[in-house]
C-alpha cells in the first residue's frame, strides 16, 4: 500500500431527504383535531474543506465511498423529522476537483479552512400539516424525500511550494532538500528513489519558504514518460525553479548544459511554467572531477542570465548562499503577488421557458417535459396515494403544463415524459391526471424510464 497518493477517484453520494408523516392528531373529546404530520429532515451533504495537516489522498484510495446520513423520517404531533449528518472530508491544500467522467475543473482548493460542498443532501419532504390549506384541510398524505446528489470526482494533488528542484534522477535533489531542511525523503545511489514529491521547510534569515522536491524527469516527460505528468503538475504552483544537475555523471552523452536544456525542453513542452524565474544549481561538488566540470560550465549559464551556484549536499558546501539566494527571490516574488479575490463558482442555469419548464413535442405521441420544478415535484409525490397524484396535478395545473401541452398539441391519451427520456416518469396523459393515468412503467414494466 502506497504512503503518498496525489490522484484518486472519489465516490460521494449525499443524504436524501426524510419523508414527510401524515398524521390526523387524535385526542379523546376532539374528533376533529386536524392533521399533525411533522416534515422530513434534510439530507446530509458531503463537503470538501482543506486541512492544513492533510498532506496525501491516501484515506480516500484505501476508502473511496463516501456518504453522508439520511434524514429523519417526520412524525405526528407536528414532530419534524431530524436532519442528516454531513459528512467533511479534509484534503491537502492544492487539490483540484474534477468531474471523473468529463475531466471538467469543479473547483482548485487552496488555502486553510476552504470549504465546497461537492454533493448536497436531499430536501425533506413536507408532512401533511404543512400541506393542509383550505381546499385540502385534512390532507391524507405527505411529500417523499429528496435523493441526495450522488457523483464520482477525480482528486488531483498538485503540491503548493515555493521552489521547485527539478532535474534528472539521482541528480541529488534529495540529498539537497535534506541537507537544506528538516525533510527526511528517501535517499539511494540509483535512479527513481524518489516516486513522491517531497516538501521541506527552509529558514534564510527572515524568510521561511517550502521546497518541493519533485521526482527525476527524464526525455518525453510532458508527453507522460516515465510518469512525467504526474510529476509536472506538482511543479505548477511553485514560484521559481531550481535545476539541480549532477555533475559527477558518468553516463554517456550527458553534460551539465545538456541536462539543462533537456529538462527545459520538458517544461516548456509541458507549459505553464514560461514565467518562472530559473536558477541552476550544480551539484556534488565534493567529488574533484564534478569540482573542476562546474567550474568550466559556470560562465555558460551565467551568459544565458542564470544565477550559478556550485554545493554539496553531502559536504553542505555552498548551501548557505544558495539558501539565501533563494529567499531573496521567494520574497520577491510574495511581494510582487497580487490579492487573489476569492474564486466565484457561477452554475449557469438550464435555458427553459419563462415559466420555469419547457414542453418539448418527440414524436405525435410521446411530448416530454423537463424543468426543476416538476422534476422535483414528481421525485416528492407517492404514486400509491390518489390524493398524493392529485395534489401533483394541481400543482402542474397552476404551473401551466396542461396548458403547454395542449398547445404542443398533445391529446387525451398521449405518452408524458417528465423527466430525462432514460430516467423520467412516464403518464398516459389525461387533462386530469389521476393515480390510473401513470404508468406502470415503459411498455408497463417499470414507473420510470430505463
Amino acid at each position: 500500500m502506497p504512503d503518498f497518493v496525489d490522484q484518486v477517484v472519489l465516490h460521494v453520494r449525499a443524504g436524501d431527504g426524510g419523508n414527510g408523516c401524515a398524521s390526523i392528531h387524535r385526542e379523546k373529546f376532539k374528533p376533529l383535531g386536524g392533521p399533525d404530520g411533522g416534515n422530513g429532515g434534510r439530507g446530509g451533504d458531503v463537503i470538501l474543506e482543506v486541512d492544513p495537516n492533510t498532506a496525501t489522498l491516501l484515506d480516500y484510495h484505501r476508502r473511496p465511498h463516501r456518504k453522508a446520513d439520511n434524514g429523519k423520517q417526520g412524525q405526528g404531533s407536528n414532530r419534524d423529522g431530524a436532519n442528516g449528518g454531513d459528512v467533511v472530508l479534509a484534503v491537502p491544500n492544492g487539490t483540484v476537483v474534477k468531474d471523473a467522467d468529463t475531466g471538467e475543473v469543479l473547483v482548485d482548493l487552496i488555502g486553510a479552512g476552504t470549504r465546497y460542498v461537492i454533493a448536497n443532501g436531499g430536501h425533506g419532504g413536507l408532512g401533511n400539516a404543512a400541506l393542509a390549506s383550505t381546499k385540502r384541510k385534512a390532507p391524507g398524505f405527505a411529500l417523499l424525500g429528496e435523493p441526495g446528489d450522488a457523483l464520482d470526482v477525480m482528486l488531483e494533488l498538485k503540491s503548493v511550494a515555493d521552489v521547485a528542484l527539478v532535474g534528472f534522477p539521482s541528480a541529488g535533489k534529495s540529498s539537497l532538500i535534506a541537507a537544506l531542511s528538516a525533510a527526511r525523503p528517501k535517499i539511494a545511489d540509483y535512479p527513481f528513489t524518489t516516486l513522491v514529491p517531497n516538501l521541506g521547510v527552509v529558514t534564510a534569515g527572515d524568510n521561511v519558504f517550502t521546497v518541493a522536491d519533485v521526482p527525476g524527469l527524464i526525455p518525453g516527460a510532458s508527453q507522460g514518460k516515465g510518469l512525467g505528468h504526474e510529476f509536472l503538475r506538482h511543479v505548477e504552483r511553485c514560484d521559481m525553479l531550481v535545476h539541480v544537475i549532477d555533475c559527477a555523471t558518468m553516463e554517456p552523452g550527458r553534460d551539465p548544459v545538456t541536462d539543462y536544456e533537456v529538462i527545459e525542453a520538458e517544461l516548456e513542452a509541458y507549459g505553464k511554467l514560461g514565467d518562472r524565474p530559473r536558477m541552476v544549481v550544480l551539484n556534488k561538488a565534493d567529488v574533484p572531477d564534478a569540482q573542476e566540470l562546474a567550474e568550466l560550465v559556470k560562465s555558460e549559464f551565467e551568459a544565458r542570465g542564470l544565477r550559478v551556484f556550485t554545493v554539496s549536499a553531502a559536504t553542505h558546501a555552498g548551501l548557505r548562499e544558495l539558501t539565501f539566494a533563494m529567499g531573496e527571490w521567494v520574497a520577491a516574488a510574495r511581494a510582487n503577488r497580487p490579492v487573489e479575490e476569492p474564486t466565484r463558482l457561477v452554475i449557469k442555469p438550464r435555458q427553459l421557458g419563462e415559466a420555469g419548464f419547457t414542453v418539448r413535442k418527440v414524436n405525435d405521441n410521446l411530448f416530454q417535459v423537463t424543468g426543476e420544478k416538476p422534476e422535483r415535484w414528481i421525485r416528492q409525490t407517492d404514486f400509491s396515494n390518489d390524493e398524493a397524484v392529485g395534489y401533483l396535478a394541481d400543482r402542474l395545473e397552476r404551473l401551466g403544463v396542461e396548458e403547454e401541452l395542449v398547445k404542443a398539441g398533445a391529446s387525451a391519451g398521449a405518452e408524458v415524459v417528465i423527466g430525462s427520456m432514460e430516467g423520467g416518469y412516464i403518464f398516459d396523459w389525461q387533462p386530469t391526471l389521476s393515480a390510473e393515468s401513470v404508468r406502470t412503467g415503459p411498455r408497463g414494466t417499470d414507473s420510470r424510464l430505463g
